[in-house]
Protein backbone atom coordinates (compact mmCIF):
# COMPACT_ATOMS: atom_id res chain seq x y z
CA UNK A 1 0.00 0.00 0.00
CA UNK A 2 1.64 3.04 -1.35
CA UNK A 3 1.66 6.36 1.36
CA UNK A 4 0.03 9.34 0.06
CA UNK A 5 1.99 12.58 0.38
CA UNK A 6 0.63 16.27 1.07
CA UNK A 7 2.24 17.90 -1.88
CA UNK A 8 2.86 16.74 -4.81
CA UNK A 9 6.10 17.16 -7.00
CA UNK A 10 4.06 19.60 -8.97
CA UNK A 11 3.39 21.44 -5.71
CA UNK A 12 6.74 21.73 -4.92
CA UNK A 13 8.18 22.61 -7.93
CA UNK A 14 5.56 25.69 -8.16
CA UNK A 15 6.27 26.72 -4.95
CA UNK A 16 9.94 26.30 -5.15
CA UNK A 17 10.27 29.12 -7.85
CA UNK A 18 8.79 31.57 -5.71
CA UNK A 19 11.94 32.71 -3.47
CA UNK A 20 14.29 32.98 -6.64
CA UNK A 21 11.84 34.89 -8.68
CA UNK A 22 10.98 37.28 -5.53
CA UNK A 23 14.35 37.45 -4.98
CA UNK A 24 16.04 38.29 -8.26
CA UNK A 25 12.58 41.12 -8.55
CA UNK A 26 14.09 43.22 -5.56
CA UNK A 27 17.86 43.08 -6.49
CA UNK A 28 16.33 44.19 -9.95
CA UNK A 29 14.61 46.96 -8.10
CA UNK A 30 17.65 47.95 -6.02
CA UNK A 31 19.98 48.06 -9.02
CA UNK A 32 17.44 50.30 -10.77
CA UNK A 33 16.58 52.68 -7.60
CA UNK A 34 20.48 52.71 -6.97
CA UNK A 35 21.19 53.92 -10.64
CA UNK A 36 18.04 56.03 -10.93
CA UNK A 37 19.76 57.63 -7.81
CA UNK A 38 23.37 57.68 -8.98
CA UNK A 39 22.07 59.19 -12.69
CA UNK A 40 19.96 61.90 -10.67
CA UNK A 41 22.51 62.92 -8.42
CA UNK A 42 24.79 63.88 -10.87
CA UNK A 43 22.50 66.55 -12.65
CA UNK A 44 21.26 69.49 -11.11
CA UNK A 45 17.65 69.29 -10.33
CA UNK A 46 16.84 72.31 -12.58
CA UNK A 47 17.65 70.68 -15.27
CA UNK A 48 14.78 68.19 -15.14
CA UNK A 49 12.82 71.77 -15.36
CA UNK A 50 15.01 73.41 -18.51
CA UNK A 51 12.52 74.81 -21.00
CA UNK A 52 9.19 73.26 -19.28
CA UNK A 53 6.54 75.70 -18.31
CA UNK A 54 5.75 76.11 -14.81
CA UNK A 55 2.55 74.64 -15.29
CA UNK A 56 4.42 71.32 -16.83
CA UNK A 57 6.03 71.09 -13.80
CA UNK A 58 3.53 71.18 -11.37
CA UNK A 59 1.66 68.09 -13.70
CA UNK A 60 4.79 66.20 -14.02
CA UNK A 61 5.53 66.49 -10.19
CA UNK A 62 1.74 65.33 -9.38
CA UNK A 63 2.06 63.06 -12.03
CA UNK A 64 6.02 61.80 -10.06
CA UNK A 65 3.69 61.64 -6.50
CA UNK A 66 0.84 59.26 -8.34
CA UNK A 67 3.49 56.90 -9.49
CA UNK A 68 5.45 56.45 -6.11
CA UNK A 69 2.08 56.42 -4.02
CA UNK A 70 0.87 53.63 -6.42
CA UNK A 71 4.04 52.17 -6.18
CA UNK A 72 4.65 52.09 -2.49
CA UNK A 73 1.21 50.80 -2.06
CA UNK A 74 1.53 47.97 -4.98
CA UNK A 75 4.70 46.67 -2.90
CA UNK A 76 3.53 47.12 0.54
CA UNK A 77 0.32 45.31 -0.03
CA UNK A 78 1.91 42.56 -2.24
CA UNK A 79 1.26 38.88 -1.25
CA UNK A 80 3.70 36.20 -2.72
CA UNK A 81 2.72 33.34 0.09
CA UNK A 82 3.59 32.36 3.07
CA UNK A 83 7.52 31.18 1.79
CA UNK A 84 9.84 33.27 4.56
CA UNK A 85 12.23 34.52 1.61
CA UNK A 86 9.12 35.58 -0.56
CA UNK A 87 7.69 37.40 2.53
CA UNK A 88 11.32 38.46 3.14
CA UNK A 89 11.56 40.24 -0.79
CA UNK A 90 8.21 41.52 -0.82
CA UNK A 91 8.99 43.26 2.86
CA UNK A 92 12.42 44.67 0.79
CA UNK A 93 10.14 45.77 -2.28
CA UNK A 94 8.37 47.89 0.17
CA UNK A 95 10.89 49.36 1.54
CA UNK A 96 12.72 50.45 -1.59
CA UNK A 97 9.74 51.68 -3.21
CA UNK A 98 9.47 53.73 0.02
CA UNK A 99 13.62 55.20 0.37
CA UNK A 100 13.71 55.34 -3.62
CA UNK A 101 10.19 57.08 -4.07
CA UNK A 102 11.06 59.59 -1.60
CA UNK A 103 14.52 60.32 -3.36
CA UNK A 104 12.61 60.00 -6.47
CA UNK A 105 10.35 62.82 -5.31
CA UNK A 106 13.02 65.08 -4.43
CA UNK A 107 14.91 64.90 -7.43
CA UNK A 108 11.83 66.02 -9.42
CA UNK A 109 11.31 69.73 -7.41
CA UNK A 110 12.70 72.74 -8.66
CA UNK A 111 12.24 75.97 -8.48
CA UNK A 112 9.65 76.04 -11.16
CA UNK A 113 7.26 73.81 -9.31
CA UNK A 114 4.50 76.20 -7.07
CA UNK A 115 6.29 76.70 -3.27
CA UNK A 116 3.03 75.28 -1.70
CA UNK A 117 3.14 72.54 -3.79
CA UNK A 118 6.63 71.87 -3.33
CA UNK A 119 6.90 72.05 0.17
CA UNK A 120 3.98 69.86 0.25
CA UNK A 121 6.01 67.02 -1.25
CA UNK A 122 9.31 67.69 0.21
CA UNK A 123 7.43 66.69 3.30
CA UNK A 124 6.12 63.59 1.95
CA UNK A 125 9.07 62.78 0.45
CA UNK A 126 11.00 63.15 3.74
CA UNK A 127 8.32 61.27 5.46
CA UNK A 128 8.84 58.50 3.33
CA UNK A 129 12.73 58.56 3.54
CA UNK A 130 12.35 58.62 7.24
CA UNK A 131 9.94 55.63 7.31
CA UNK A 132 11.70 53.36 4.61
CA UNK A 133 14.68 53.74 6.65
CA UNK A 134 12.99 52.68 10.22
CA UNK A 135 12.20 49.88 8.38
CA UNK A 136 15.11 48.65 7.10
CA UNK A 137 16.52 49.43 10.60
CA UNK A 138 14.28 46.93 12.08
CA UNK A 139 11.57 49.86 13.73
CA UNK A 140 8.44 47.60 14.39
CA UNK A 141 5.04 48.82 12.71
CA UNK A 142 3.80 49.70 16.07
CA UNK A 143 6.63 51.82 16.88
CA UNK A 144 5.57 55.33 18.03
CA UNK A 145 7.75 57.50 15.64
CA UNK A 146 7.28 55.55 12.65
CA UNK A 147 3.49 55.66 13.48
CA UNK A 148 3.74 59.29 13.33
CA UNK A 149 5.49 59.39 10.07
CA UNK A 150 3.24 57.69 8.86
CA UNK A 151 0.38 59.78 10.09
CA UNK A 152 1.87 62.90 9.28
CA UNK A 153 2.49 61.30 5.58
CA UNK A 154 -1.15 60.24 5.05
CA UNK A 155 -1.87 63.64 5.79
CA UNK A 156 0.50 65.74 3.33
CA UNK A 157 -0.98 63.32 0.69
CA UNK A 158 -4.04 64.02 0.80
CA UNK A 159 -2.59 67.64 0.93
CA UNK A 160 -0.84 67.19 -2.48
CA UNK A 161 -3.52 65.24 -3.71
CA UNK A 162 -5.96 68.50 -3.26
CA UNK A 163 -3.25 70.89 -4.38
CA UNK A 164 -2.51 68.59 -7.44
CA UNK A 165 -6.24 68.88 -9.00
Amino acid sequence: MSETKPFSSATKTRASWIAPVALVVGVVAVVLAAWGLVRSSGSDNTTYAAGVPSGDQKTQVCDAFTMVRNAVSLQTNADLGNDRVAQQAVAANARLATVGGGEFLLSRLNSAVPGDLADAVRSFADDLTYIGIGQLAGAPADDPAQANREKTAQATAAKIDTLCR
